[in-house]
């Protein structure tokens, strides 16, 4: 047989963030941008205690070649290389253990550098057959410090250090066989939830490994954890058996009630196979009852993601509402936002941070399901009565405008140097020159003077801004300015052209293609009075995503939770992979998905005659396409997931419910006052469906009595001739068609 050809080439991936796609490197790749200025400045930055920028270095992965669609994971690794990253926390003690591996390693070091935080990397060759818990055990007794226990799996990345942090580099760490067989050793947590890609002679072949055994994809052993917790905890000594006896009556129902499954997921605190045989067959002879109440709770929790104590509240919400969210299936970014957050709030939580999501994002252009082609505009209100716990919102908000505000800072330095200096100068000095500076992050209260100046050093980014009470910007834009507001903002959210042109020096003129998202908190009271009667048909109630805090009235007081400084880690690893995304992100399944909700959406508002629904379905439907496009970049998924199509629809059916609830009382007043539309807003029954299967123009006229006019009801007759769904028998009777019967 042929030795494999070995190649110089592509021996790593590189990715411009943590949670960014991995694009196979060459040496040349991973050599200049170590030699990058701005890496050397970044890492200086994080080492004099600026931590959160660490998050925003690029990252390498050392035990991979290739990602399937350049997707960082397990399951997607194309060419696993036998390769073992150990680290060493000990800060400054890189040059002792280079000196002590270069002196005498039992394995063959191919990289050894100073990390970031000056702790210190070592990539060794993993022999075959060598698990990487003995390669530790071998590199601790040569270096004589304890590298980090975790292992090592092979989607695993580094992150990029300056060159000069490079101590050793073995030439072989460019080597990478072309029969890449990809024997590095997996944990066994990974043996039981990772297909593994192995690249062999005849192709990619995918072997499914053993799985844990689960319920509906929840492992057995996770649902009787959590039975443990409701139920007094483990076992005690002499309660063994009742307990044990109790857990099988209980979990046989989810185990198809056969003994062979039970006595494989059963803990048997020390019971042999015959004693725990005795257990499961009593537990068996007794009548099944179906899933009990507890044990629903726990698979319904589980499912969800969600602690199995709000189970209820989720269900309450679910009732309201009309959606549920699962926490389990979201991506990278969205779940870590609702860590600590009640259930109640969830819908509030995700509401007001798509915005920001969407403002990361800039340069993403997608194509909707009419052929246009959009950006990611998205507003959103939180209202909530005083008190309502809003705050909640504002929480997770902060964390993920971390790095835009980061950046404005420095910007606004610049800024306020350059008026200084402008502001010093003497009488007869030229001024000096305006720095043009980007700042992505305006008060709600900005002016349109200052805003349009924004817009103009935008450098095509999108501005976003966060406001708490919404009561404030409307007292700020009395008069004729929120008038001006209220245009920008609803160009905001199709990417339209706004200016303005004043004969002097002293305002901003010009014309600008509007990129502005923002989230806005706000009483109920504040928001009716930004969404009067007079104004409620100008387009911006229908664009705006609305999310309501639930009800305080009379109840205790939630509990928050807090986050780790790994769940914020992991949102602004999400907001590094939205900013590594340009062009056009292709969604066909989203667009198909979609379309369909707001066909469905339009049969029911045309059955109801109900043209509420039918005014706020159509944006809905857009802003429930947007949100599902972030999941989708989220996802790191080359095709969007079942997950993010659920999530779409559920965004799309919550917008569409929360503007209604928010704003159909006065857009329907204004259609009555119009006399010239139909309205049946809040029904539980179709106009249509209470007809007989023959009837007259009288029969239409005696259910709509009081609500429409003659025009009107002809109108909806014509509509319905027109969509197939009746026919004229004679001059005075229609007849449903049997399709939409």
């Amino acid at each position: 047989m042929e030795s494999a050809v070995i190649m110089t080439m592509k021996f790593t991936c590189i990715g411009k963030g943590h949670g960014a796609p991995c694009l196979p490197a060459t040496k040349e790749d991973w050599e200049n941008l170590r030699r990058e200025s701005w890496l050397a400045q970044m890492c200086a930055r994080i080492e004099k205690g600026d931590e959160q920028l660490k998050h925003r270095l690029p990252v390498w992965t050392p035990h991979c070649a290739e990602f399937k669609d350049n997707h960082r994971a397990i399951a997607d690794a194309i060419k696993p290389l036998n390769r073992l990253m150990l680290d060493f926390d000990e800060k400054g003690h890189t040059d002792e253990i280079c000196a002590r591996l270069l002196e005498k390693s039992p394995l063959v070091p191919l990289l050894i550098e100073e990390s970031v935080r000056r702790g210190t990397h070592v990539l060794v060759e993993l022999p075959e057959g060598m698990t990487p818990e003995t390669a530790q055990e071998l590199m601790k007794e040569a270096t004589g410090f304890t590298p980090d226990a975790a292992v090592k799996d092979v989607s695993r990345c580094i992150y990029m250090v300056p060159e000069d942090h490079t101590k050793y580099v073995n030439p072989k760490l460019f080597e990478v066989s072309e029969e890449c067989e990809g024997n590095f050793s997996l944990t066994s947590n990974e043996r039981k939830s990772a297909p593994v890609a192995n690249e062999s002679k005849d192709g990619l072949v995918e072997r499914e490994l053993k799985s844990e055994p689960s319920f509906k994809g929840i492992p057995y052993t996770s649902i009787i954890s959590e039975w443990w917790r409701r139920n007094g905890g483990e076992p005690a000594e002499g309660e063994r058996n009742v307990k044990l006896h109790k857990l099988a009556v209980n979990l046989r129902a989810i185990c198809d009630n056969k003994k062979e499954v039970l006595m494989q997921v059963m803990p048997r605190f020390g019971l042999s196979d015959v004693e725990l045989k005795s257990v499961v067959d009593s537990a068996c002879k007794e009548e099944p009852k179906g899933i009990s109440k507890v044990m629903q709770g726990i698979i319904d929790a589980l499912e969800l993601g969600i602690n199995p104590d709000e189970i209820e509240d989720a269900e309450a919400v679910a009732e309201e509402t009309g959606v549920k969210v699962n926490v389990k299936a979201l991506p990278i970014g969205l779940k870590e936002s609702l860590v600590g957050v009640p259930v109640s709030m969830h819908m509030p939580v995700l509401c007001g941070i798509m915005p920001i999501a969407a403002a990361y994002a800039d340069q993403v252009t997608v194509e909707y399901c009419d052929g246009n082609t959009h950006r990611l505009g998205l507003m959103s209100i939180i209202r909530g009565e005083q008190a309502s716990n809003k705050s909640v919102v504002k929480n997770a908000v902060d964390i993920w405008k971390h790095q835009l505000d980061e950046e404005d800072a420095l910007a606004r330095k610049r800024e306020e140097e350059w008026k200084e200096r402008k502001k010093s100068r003497k009488a007869n000095e030229k001024a000096p020159e305006d720095p043009h500076v980007l700042i992505r992050v305006v008060p709600v209260t900005v002016s349109c003077s200052t805003l349009l100046k924004r817009f103009k050093n935008a450098q095509g980014h999108t501005l976003y801004s966060f406001g708490e009470e919404l009561d404030t910007l409307r007292k700020t834009n009395g008069a004729g300015s929120w008038s001006s507001k209220y245009d920008i903002y609803r160009l905001s959210f199709d990417y339209g052209e706004w200016g303005q042109d004043y004969n002097s020096d002293q305002a901003e003129s010009g014309v600008v293609n509007v990129a502005y998202n923002w989230t806005m908190l706000g009483t109920n009271g504040a928001m009716r009075k930004c969404f009067k009667s007079d104004n409620i048909e100008n387009g911006l109630s229908s664009r705006v995503l609305v999310a309501e805090m639930p009800d305080s009235s009379f109840s205790k007081m939630p509990k928050f939770g807090k986050r780790s400084a790994e769940d914020e880690a992991r949102i602004q690893q999400a907001v590094t992979r939205l900013r590594s995304f340009s062009g056009l992100v292709d969604t066909p399944r989203l667009r198909k998905a979609i379309e369909a909700w707001v066909e469905e959406k339009r049969v029911e508002a045309a059955k109801d005659i109900d043209h509420v629904k039918d005014t706020y379905r159509k944006r809905a439907a857009v802003i429930g396409f947007r949100c599902g496009v972030i999941f989708h970049m989220l996802s790191g998924c080359a095709k969007e997931s079942k997950a993010c199509l659920d999530f779409a629809l559920m965004m799309a059916e919550y917008c569409l419910k929360q503007q209604i609830k928010a704003f159909g009382e006065a857009l329907e007043s204004q259609f009555v006052d119009a006399r010239d539309e139909c309205i049946r807003y809040g029904s539980n029954h179709s106009i249509f469906d209470q007809l007989s299967p023959a009837f007259t123009m009288d029969d239409l006229r005696a259910l709509k009595r009081g609500f429409c006019s003659e025009a009107g009801l002809r109108k909806i007759i014509s509509r319905w001739y027109r969509d197939k769904w009746i026919e004229k028998t004679d001059k005075t009777h229609w007849k449903k068609l049997n399709a939409t019967l």
